[in-house]
């Protein structure tokens, strides 16, 4: 992990050089799913910047895991899914991949699938996904860095059903970015 910050400390003002600390451990794969997600109020600061703030994502999910859950998915004030504590969010409503409409931090991994899934043909749309939509949905999942897609069986109270065709075009989308070397 790289992080880029200022020597003269977080909470100044002062005017220095950045300086880059990067962190190695060994690799890890996450959880392997299907995942219940608790549906939790929370907008992110700077949502299209990542950043080290995020302690308040930190304690919901663990919020989320004491009430049972294995992770939280976010709603923003107006009751928008947008992407829970450490992954995006998508969803399958049967026929096309739905990408939520909200203010979050659009992910490496997210971008891949977008740009090979329309590559490979699969419909994809953008739109505002709330708790009431869910049982409309025919399936969900979690990605991040780990994973193009984790399933998810359950938001909230709202159990999802298993999308296996859905999660298995994520992961050929994925699989279809070339590699890079630098």
């Amino acid at each position: 992990m790289a992080t880029v910050y200022s020597p003269a400390g977080e909470f100044t003002a002062a005017d220095a050089e950045p300086e880059v600390l990067v962190r190695t451990g060994p690799p890890s794969s996450g959880p392997s799913g299907p995942l219940a997600l608790a549906v939790v109020e929370h907008e992110r600061d700077l949502p299209a910047v990542k950043h080290v703030g995020e302690v308040a994502k930190t304690h919901r999910l663990r919020q989320a895991v004491a009430r049972g859950f294995d992770d939280a998915a976010f709603v923003d004030r107006r009751g928008r899914f947008s992407e829970a504590t450490i992954w995006n969010l998508a969803f399958w409503d049967g026929e096309a991949v739905v990408w939520p409409r909200a203010e979050m931090l659009a992910g490496t991994t997210m971008g891949i699938v977008r740009r090979r899934l329309e590559g490979l043909g699969v419909p994809q749309r953008v739109a505002e996904v709330r708790v009431d939509d869910l049982p409309g949905l025919a399936g969900a999942v979690v990605m991040n860095s780990w994973t193009p897609g984790v399933a998810v069986r359950r938001i909230g109270e709202v159990a999802l059903p298993e999308a296996p065709s859905f999660l298995e075009a994520l992961h050929r989308a994925y699989a279809a970015e070339p590699l890079t070397a630098f």
